[in-house]
């Protein structure tokens, strides 16, 4: 492991210097406060050894809360709703990173400037940087964590060619267990802060008080929102370092969402149920049958051989809590419908058989349907059937969760199962009859459904606006890190009988599209293809064509001085307009697979795995390159 590896720091002198830095940004009333809580984790790194103890500790305190809400709710309203605590997801923590040598060299070196004159836009980005690295648990947090990561956009065009590393790593550690990892590519920076997005959506939602409907909704957006988080990066990225990242994690994690996205779900039609009737309760059972099995679902996932030996054991014991606990609701909410609504008259008769024959998962043994449900006794039997099982997956949650340490230690939880299993035991004992000599039979499984499936939402980048800090090096249809261009030119022109003698076509900047052999520019030295990027000193890179036509013509006897550049290789216009990465108004992070590919090549020389982003670029119509002259078109001009 290399030195610096060691500690994530450099131990106690660490510290100090980051106490130091702290101080000063206090001190000098740092901009980067929206979002960011400099307080939150100033010296977690020095506790990487213990990352995983210290998430899990957190998970517990937010499980406490949460259940210590959900018991009041339960006491205090008697309410038939019992919700058990939301599984948050702790952050991915980084190390400083120094961006203003390598930066300043490139800008020397690829773009041909003063890389000193870019000192500010450094520093402000890496302010952004370390910004990001503490977000505050809210929205803000989350836009400062989106506004970096549109900045990686950027960065990449700017400062990573696909040929040439910029010789920094990116050291991420992971976010259950503190294990680091380093990358040279981008794609694990990006892929780093995108797992953090979804990471903060899950806190958001877990501490949302579930108690109220805007509550509710709140979390059901939020946990949406982590779902479209994991899953984008499933799909987008892959070969990651850190197991965190990994596709089996991802998909679990997404899995996971998705089910407290339906648990919350449940927990708002119980808060919106305003009546007590048969139908009532068969949805209501129905509902919490489909909490269960996407439940299961997530369980098996949690315990496939890629996956059980990286979660904890806290969060695979509590998701198969669950799971048999809304088994348990489900059935509760079945005899709740038989034993206490009174039996169908002949007008309700039809509807209740409607939905009773699609209520099980097959249909019970016994008398016909129209008996069922029109007998008091036969729907008692059936009811005790469904309580018999009710209580014997309440009985198997508690002995599932007395097997994890962490979860004994939460007694609200404890409360929370016994409350509802001593419930159904109430309710059995009511119901059951002394004179009874037959033998209670099995329920048949109840069969889940849902009236509001869960919805994964992907992230939405336009909703965070951001500005290339790097703008002054030029727009990146031309001035790209993936671009090649010969050292600028200077060229004095003298405005002739026919003008200069070039066509010029474009913005942004302005192309020469054409030069008149044996004119004034073809003499000077001017080529179909290059781009002026300075009219008599005048920077003219971000120019508009009409601007550039202007300071031309403002030209007197003594003529003009004209800096152009030259893209490398007689095919460079074409292969530009070919290659242009789009860059709209809003999203905008979206790259080549072919540029990726060849990064990947050139990254696997220092990393044995790599993280490769493969999304599909998109063209932008507004892209302006080199155009064959053949003619004077509707947009070009003559001068």
């Amino acid at each position: 492991m290399p030195p610096e590896e060691k500690s994530p720091d450099g131990g106690e002198e660490g510290d100090r210097a980051s106490g130091l830095v702290l101080l000063q940004a206090l001190k000098s009333g740092s901009t980067r406060k929206q979002g960011c809580d400099p307080f939150a984790q100033t010296q977690r790194s020095k506790l990487q050894h213990r990352r995983a103890r210290i998430n899990q500790q957190i998970n517990k305190e937010m499980r406490m809360r949460a259940g210590a809400e959900n018991l009041f709710r339960l006491l205090s309203s008697s309410s038939e709703s019992i919700s058990v605590p939301m599984i948050p997801l702790g952050l991915k923590e980084t190390k400083e990173l120094d961006l203003l040598v390598p930066l300043k060299d490139l800008i020397s070196e690829h773009y041909g400037e003063e890389g000193i004159l870019f000192e500010k836009e450094i520093r402000e980005f890496m302010e952004l940087r370390q910004a990001m690295r503490t977000p505050s648990r809210n929205e803000a947090g989350l836009e400062l964590l989106m506004e970096y990561y549109n900045q990686l956009y950027f960065l990449d065009s700017r400062f990573f060619p696909p040929t040439k590393s910029l010789g920094v790593f990116f050291h991420w550690y992971d976010s259950l267990t503190g294990v680091p990892s380093h990358q040279r590519a981008l794609a694990f920076e990006k892929g780093s802060v995108l797992f953090n997005i979804g990471a903060l959506h899950t806190q958001i939602g877990a501490r949302q008080d579930r108690a109220s409907l805007p509550g509710l909704n709140q979390a059901i957006d939020a946990f949406q929102k982590a779902a479209g988080a994991f899953n984008y990066l499933k799909e987008n990225f892959s070969n990651a370092p850190s197991l965190d990242m990994s596709a089996a994690s991802l998909n679990m994690l997404v899995r996971l969402m998705v089910a407290q996205v339906q648990e919350c779900v449940f927990e708002k039609m119980t808060l919106l149920r305003a009546q007590h009737d048969f139908l009532t309760w068969l949805q209501l059972a129905q509902e919490a049958a489909r909490v269960e099995y996407v439940y299961s679902l997530v369980h098996q996932t949690m315990t496939q051989a890629h996956v059980k030996d990286y979660v904890p054991f806290s969060w695979t014991t509590m998701v198969h809590v669950k799971s048999e606990h809304f088994k348990a609701l489900s059935h509760y909410f079945a005899a709740i419908a038989l034993c206490d609504c009174p039996a169908a008259s002949d007008a309700e008769l039809p509807e209740q058989e409607k939905a009773f024959i699609q209520f099980h998962v097959t249909m019970p043994e016994g008398p016909s349907l129209r008996i069922l449900l029109q007998d008091p006794e036969e729907r008692r039997k059936l009811g005790k059937a469904h309580l018999k099982k009710a209580i014997m997956k309440h009985e198997e949650a508690m002995r599932i969760h007395g097997l994890c340490k962490i979860l004994r230690k939460m007694d609200i939880l404890q409360e929370v199962l016994s409350f509802a299993h001593k419930r159904s035991l109430s309710k059995y004992s009511e119901i059951d009859h002394e004179e009874d000599f037959f033998e209670t039979g099995d329920a048949p499984d109840i069969h889940p459904k849902t009236h509001q499936k869960p919805e994964i939402k992907s992230p939405n980048f336009s909703q965070v606006k951001v500005t290339d800090l790097f703008h002054r090096l030029g727009p990146l249809s031309v001035f790209s890190a993936k671009n090649k261009w010969y050292p600028a030119r200077r060229v004095h022109l003298m405005r002739g009988e026919n003008g200069f003698g070039f066509t010029l076509r474009g913005d942004s900047p302005v192309l020469i599209a054409g030069v008149i052999p044996g004119g004034c520019a073809a003499e000077a030295g001017l080529k179909e293809g290059d781009y002026i990027i300075s009219v008599n000193g005048k920077d003219c890179k971000w120019s508009k064509h009409a601007e550039v036509v202007q300071l031309l013509k403002s030209t007197g006897e003594e003529g003009v001085e004209i800096g152009v550049i030259t893209l490398q290789g007689s095919e460079a216009p074409k292969a530009a307009d070919k290659k242009a990465a789009a860059m709209s108004s809003g999203s905008g992070m979206l790259k080549s697979n072919k540029e990726n590919s060849r990064k990947s090549l050139m990254n696997s020389k220092s990393a044995s795995t790599l993280l490769v982003w493969s999304k599909k670029s998109k063209r932008s119509k507004k892209s302006t390159y080199g155009i064959p002259f053949t003619a004077v078109g509707d947009n070009e001009a003559m001068y």
